[in-house]
């Protein structure tokens, strides 16, 4: 079929299937949806089908790490990953669709993330030009072609292009699926960064407010594997820190981050809370004698903490809280926003969407709207001038 005739195809339908895959800045593994989405825009309906993680083989996990920094994040190697990333996740996609039951040529769409190897947020100039950057691997036409199936992926540069930081991107999908008249409500994601967006009652998208309020998971994991000696790569269920106690003057320490008390616009990534970081963490707990479960109940804190802070400061009224990522898991830490948050707090699950499923199905939501030709960024979310539709659209 002629690809302008199968692109006009797609958007003739009243619904499409449409494949999410997303891999976070914990490089746990991949995370695929397959949804059925109807219309667009505000009327958008969406219904999940089938949801499943693929955790990463131990040896394409470490090649990752190996991009975040050191000698081996050459260009070299960045070309390759990019390359084998994009054979994985066609690989995971194939996979993903036999087991669900689900023939190749039903699907319309694959949203594709990728994995984020550096985030730029903040403009740095060369040669007199002045731009923020941002970059993904996991090569999208390696996964149309051997898919047969239509991908969208790359979907940050186009707001960056417009000025904005590229994030937090999953702020349009919040807005069309948890948007209320009546309750003032912060969708709190704990992923290996958190995030929040803001919906004030009765919003419009220019009401919507969305940022990076600091580290989730990221700091608490790198903790446990040095702990651990690798042994662990997190604190299950928040097990380890229910057994410790905080380190109050380590916390002050940690709240006092220049990024906590940034004000909006702004995004962070494992550039600022990553390994590099985690060295500085540690060097200081050991002078205060934080150690073993008490720095990881400490570490845990930060997280519950730098999120109060930003709704203190910078949100307005907050009636319902909505959590998600894989910090919704953790019992210790959803204790602790609990004493902290005078608000109502629910989890993505409760309104019948698995923890697992929500970022990538937020890719096929956005993903929708591009092959619609709707914008979908969100300028009070990321700084853009203006809204644009993300994503690029390999046939």
């Amino acid at each position: 079929m002629n690809v302008w005739k199968r692109l006009e195809r797609i958007r003739a339908k009243k619904c499409r299937k449409i494949v999410g895959l997303m891999s976070g800045t914990s490089v746990d593994g991949v995370s695929l949806v397959l949804a059925e989405v109807c219309g667009y825009k505000l009327e958008t309906k969406v219904k999940l089908l089938a949801y499943k993680t693929y955790p990463y083989p131990e040896d394409l996990r470490r090649m990752i790490f190996k991009l975040f920094g050191g000698d081996e994040a050459t260009v070299e190697n960045l070309c390759l990953a990019n390359f084998v990333l994009g054979e994985f996740y066609a690989h995971k996609i194939i996979e993903f669709l036999r087991e669900a039951g689900v023939e190749k040529g039903e699907v319309d769409l694959i949203a594709a993330h990728g994995q984020t190897v550096y985030h730029i947020p903040q403009p740095r100039t060369v040669n007199g030009i002045t731009t923020r950057a941002t970059l993904q691997i996991g090569e999208p036409s390696v996964i149309a072609e051997r898919t047969g199936i239509t991908v969208v992926a790359d979907f940050r540069p186009r707001d960056i292009a417009a000025g904005g930081q590229g994030a937090p991107i999953i702020a349009y999908v919040d807005y069309v699926l948890f948007r209320s008249q009546d309750k003032n409500v912060a969708v709190q994601n704990i992923g290996g960064i958190a995030n929040v967006t803001y919906l004030p009652a009765g919003c419009s998208i220019e009401d919507v407010l969305a940022f990076d309020t600091g580290p989730g998971n990221m700091v608490i994991d790198g903790i446990v594997r040095r702990l651990t000696r690798g042994r662990l790569n997190y604190d299950v269920n928040g097990n380890i820190a229910a057994r410790g106690k905080v380190g109050e003057e380590l916390l002050k320490w940690l709240v006092s981050h220049p990024y906590i008390s940034k004000k909006p616009p702004k995004t962070t990534g494992r550039e600022m809370f990553g390994e590099a970081f985690v060295d500085k963490v540690m060097e200081k707990a050991q002078k205060l004698g934080v150690w073993g479960e008490d720095l990881v109940a400490t570490v845990t804190a930060f997280t519950a903490e730098s999120i109060a802070y930003n709704y203190e400061v910078f949100l307005g009224k907050v009636d319902l809280v909505i959590l998600g990522g894989g910090g919704a898991k953790n019992k210790t830490l959803l204790g602790m926003l609990q004493r902290r948050l005078n608000a109502e707090i629910k989890t993505h699950e409760d309104f019948g969407i698995p923890e697992q499923a929500k970022e990538p199905l937020g890719m096929a939501v956005l993903a929708n709207e591009t092959i619609m030709g709707n914008p979908n960024n969100v300028p009070g979310a990321t700084g853009a001038r203006n809204r644009v539709i993300m994503g690029k659209i390999i046939p």
